[in-house]
């Protein structure tokens, strides 16, 4: 008999090589397929009888097969498979494309139901339908139909798994429920919110009664959508309560003193007043520094808020109290800036910074790494190639994660360990909706950077259709002209990166061997080796570069405060946060900066949204907000970790009510003595089965 935890290749229907498909989407066990639900539904179970049937209506008929023959047509390779059956009523025809083995299947004197839209032609004496669904009436009677005759889930295709197939597995799982579906919800809970159980849930949530209402499934509201949705949540919520209470009673390593000593290091380190918003952040910053409880703080900046500075006089603290501070940021180019703005700033306090890259020479890595471990480098940037096993530290004091969300937990969790019991300070150039990072991030403290430093410019923001992109020529050759630098940054094409590469080049050489032949023109893309995009981009930082042109490898971490002009092309085609990032690359030094959206009709509807949100503000919370509405977070937070989307069933802006209600749930279960019977704390365990490692809960008790 199966279980939640049978693998999914041995369920009737799959097999090895479906299962191959169903793991790539995450999905290794009954119960994950089980989770997995229907992104609409239709219904399916209106019955009519072939004399009722009008042209153009959808409706569902069981007939007798009469006869079926296939058909070649004049094109090679098609085939038409025409079906006559007939009711007490009269007869209707059925063709399928190219599936020939369905005579094998509808056979004569079958009984067969048939769903899809019936027409009616000038010279036909019955109705006719292309490619329906259709199912065969099991003889007995006593099997429900799958596919018709009923209200009918529709899920994405998983590889090769089709829709009907899937529907056909999950049927078949649904009728023979596994017994030991985690019911994890308390009965009050449930009784509370009116919720049925989960085992009633994942029945009804596959194949909902007949009578139904599909407005609610469509709006993910019925009672069986609403309590796998609230469980997870709430499960979600509980793993973030316990990861809080569990970060208050770790050992912190030690505590930092401020004093008048370390302020007067800061002072002479600063090279600018800082914000207010960067005072209240660093202050709040110090204090968690000076706390016995270890700091996990994250901190958001829209572009140009200033992050690094806050970051570098928090490792002022840790250094001058006598430990180490590890600065992880993603990407090599990353890495290697702030290493040189860094150095430049501590370098005059005697402060030993050193970067560690994957590209040193191994002698020169392995004399870095003992520097390290002995305790002779103060702080040290580098990529992943920090949290390699070799890699080590006297005592490392404060752990720095730069672009946090780019990093998987694992990764984060290797940087920690480290040092254990070390200070945590994450940091993010993406901004996040303030009401989905309190959920989102609850278990950390949040400081926001609302301010931009004083003297940087707003940025102007102008769309341009591409007739007009003469204009665009000589808008970036008067920049070139004033002594400023020009980003040109070419389309994006999700669907290949080959074509990236290609429309990057093709606009390079037309814009270095034709309008701008006589400026400095120099291309970067993602297939250029590291160190000649290095080279590249050390030119541009430099100046002996005018243009630069390049795909969205310039989206994140590029500072050259000389550029003035920014040219994103196909902009339609590009996401709200990308853009919001590209534009950020000018407008960092003093000089009046433009962003030129260049854009190609057609566009789609959300196209035009985001284009008028990128005109309307340069305020990066806002466009966190408008992006949310206008894709969602299943997207918004893309980025995987540990190979699986955050949540499979939850949706931060839809189901923000059913939020609030599990958190607060949460919340209060784990301040009641319920949590310490042993229900409570099988549900716990539970708990960190399933967010353990993304919470960093295996060790709790």
């Amino acid at each position: 008999m199966l279980d939640i935890t049978t693998p999914i290749q041995f369920v009737k229907g799959v097999g090895p090589k479906k299962a191959a498909a169903l793991a790539k989407a995450g999905i290794r066990t009954v119960y994950d397929l089980l989770l997995y639900l229907p992104f609409r539904y239709e219904d399916r179970s209106r019955r009519l009888k072939v004399a009722e049937l009008e042209a153009g209506q959808e409706a569902t008929v069981e007939v007798v097969v009469q006869s079926l023959h296939i058909r070649k047509t004049r094109r090679r390779n098609f085939t038409l498979v025409e079906m006559m059956g007939k009711d007490e009523t009269g007869s209707v025809k059925a063709v399928w494309f190219n599936q020939d083995y369905l005579k094998d299947t509808l056979t004569q004197g079958r009984k067969v139901l048939l769903f899809g839209k019936f027409e009616r032609s000038g010279f036909s004496l019955f109705p006719e339908v292309t490619n329906p669904q259709f199912e065969v009436v099991d003889s007995s009677g006593e099997d429900a139909p799958t596919h018709a005759g009923r209200i009918v889930p529709v899920y994405e295709r998983i590889g090769a798994m089709s829709p009907k197939v899937l529907r056909r597995v999950l049927h078949f799982l649904v009728v023979g429920m596994p017994r030991n579906v985690p019911e994890l919800l308390p009965d009050d809970i449930r009784s509370r919110h009116e919720l049925p159980t989960h085992a009633e849930a994942l029945e009804k949530v596959h194949f909902p009664d007949e009578g139904s209402e599909l407005d609610l499934y469509a709006r993910f509201r019925a009672p069986a959508q609403r309590r796998l949705i609230f469980e997870e949540l709430f499960v979600f919520f509980l793993a973030q309560g316990l990861r809080r209470a569990r970060n208050q009673e770790l050992p912190k390593r030690r505590s930092f003193r401020v004093d008048d000593r370390i302020r007067e290091v800061v002072r002479k380190i600063l090279p600018f007043r800082l914000t207010g918003a960067q005072r209240e952040v660093l202050k709040v910053i110090a204090e968690d520094l000076e706390s016995t409880v270890p700091m996990r703080r994250l901190v958001q900046g829209d572009v140009g808020s200033g992050k690094t500075i806050v970051g570098v006089l928090a490792s002022v603290i840790v250094i001058e109290n006598g430990a180490q501070v590890a600065f992880m940021v993603p990407t090599e180019l990353l890495a290697e800036q702030h290493f040189q703005n860094i150095h430049r700033l501590l370098e005059p306090a005697g402060i030993e910074v050193a970067l560690l890259s994957s590209r040193l020479k191994k002698a020169d890595r392995d004399a870095r790494v003992a520097a390290i471990a002995a305790g002779d480098v103060d702080l040290v940037v580098g990529t992943h190639a920090l949290i390699q096993e070799d890699v080590s530290f006297k005592e490392l004091g404060l752990a720095i994660i730069d672009e946090q969300h780019r990093f998987g937990v694992v990764q984060r969790a290797e940087l920690r360990q480290k040092g254990y019991g070390c200070d945590l300070l994450f940091m993010t150039a993406t901004p996040i909706p303030r009401s989905l990072a309190m959920s989102l991030y609850g278990d950390l403290d949040n400081s926001v950077l609302d301010e931009l430093p004083p003297g940087r410019p707003t940025i102007r923001t102008e769309r341009v259709s591409s007739g007009h992109i003469d204009r665009v020529f000589r808008t970036i050759e008067a920049e070139i002209a004033a002594g400023h630098q020009v980003y040109y940054v070419c389309p994006l094409v999700e669907e290949s990166e080959k074509m990236d590469l290609k429309a990057a080049v093709e606009r390079y050489e037309s814009l270095a061997k034709g309008v701008l032949r006589h400026r400095r023109v120099a291309l970067v893309h993602g297939r250029v080796a590291p160190p000649e995009r290095e080279e590249v981009m050390a030119a541009f930082r430099s100046g002996a570069v005018d243009l630069l042109v390049a795909t969205s490898v310039v989206e994140v971490g590029v500072d050259v405060p000389n550029a003035t002009l920014i040219v994103i092309e196909h902009a339609e085609r590009f996401g709200l946060s990308q853009l919001h990032q590209l534009r950020g690359r000018v407008g960092r030094g003093t000089a009046p900066s433009t962003a030129i959206l260049l854009t190609y009709d057609p566009t789609t509807d959300e196209a035009e949204k985001r284009l008028a949100a990128m005109l309307e503000t340069n305020d990066g919370f806002v466009i966190a907000e408008r992006d949310l509405g206008i894709r969602g977070p299943g997207e918004y937070f893309g980025t995987r970790q540990s190979g699986t989307p955050l949540f499979r069933i939850a949706d931060f802006s839809r189901d923000r009510q059913i939020l609030e209600e599990a958190k607060r749930e949460a919340s209060f279960f784990l301040r009641s003595a319920e949590s310490r019977t042993p229900s409570g704390q099988r549900l716990l365990r539970q708990v960190i089965d399933q967010w353990g490692e993304r919470f960093d809960l295996v060790e709790a008790g």
